[in-house]
């Protein structure tokens, strides 16, 4: 993406991942709502509004961090997460299979997004020869394709609590879903050791990098 110094960085990345990182909440929050849950919808969590939704460390401190990384050695993606949307699986009818499909639609709302930001992408390439003011765009659909292509694939990852853990429990027979259940509370420390151990460069990064190259225009 270029050269740029923090406060540069800050404003191509910072949109993207206030949008990602919130709709990929109230996403969880309005079809859980669809099902039967208003549990989001009273506390105040099925807004646009990114103040509701902050985590500070997931969406300040984290991210903050991986900006500087970014400054210093020119490589890496920005990454961030918001505070989980309140979600109340005995006001389903069918708890497994309908919190199976609240999980997806975080995810799923993450690709709507990078088609969006693609389509951006494109559409500020096509007016960028008359209009040369417009090139921040192009970095910023850029960096929104990325975040929203890393969120869903990250999130997909088989592993309570990530979205994916909850998907596959909500496929499994139900001794084996109760099986992955138990890995919820370690689940926060599996992925730390994933992260340290490098697997998921290994298994992310190609999938990252495959479905952004379907989403982007040649050449970029």
């Amino acid at each position: 993406m270029g050269h740029f110094n923090i406060i540069q960085l800050i404003i191509i990345w910072g949109p993207p991942v206030l949008f990602a990182i919130t709709l990929h909440e109230v996403a969880h929050g309005w079809v859980a709502r669809r099902f039967g849950d208003p549990t989001a919808q009273m506390l105040g969590r099925l807004t646009l509004n990114p103040l509701k939704h902050i985590d500070p460390v997931g969406t300040i401190l984290v991210p903050a961090m991986l900006l500087v990384f970014m400054l210093l050695f020119h490589s890496g993606i920005l990454f961030g997460w918001a505070k989980p949307v309140p979600i109340s699986p005995r006001n389903f009818k069918n708890p497994r299979r309908d919190m199976a499909i609240v999980a997806a639609a975080g995810p799923l709302s993450n690709l709507g997004m990078g088609i969006i930001w693609a389509l951006v992408i494109r559409l500020a390439a096509f007016l960028y020869p008359s209009f040369h003011w417009i090139e921040p765009l192009i970095y910023m659909g850029l960096a929104g394709v990325l975040i929203n292509v890393a969120l869903m694939v990250f999130n997909l990852i088989p592993l309570p609590p990530l979205d994916g853990g909850r998907v596959l429990v909500g496929l499994l027979p139900r001794d084996a879903a109760n099986l992955v259940d138990r890995i919820e509370p370690y689940g926060f420390y599996i992925i730390i050791l994933l992260m340290i151990v490098g697997a998921f460069n290994i298994i992310l990064v190609p999938a990252i990098s495959w479905i952004s190259a379907i989403l982007l225009p040649s050449g970029f």
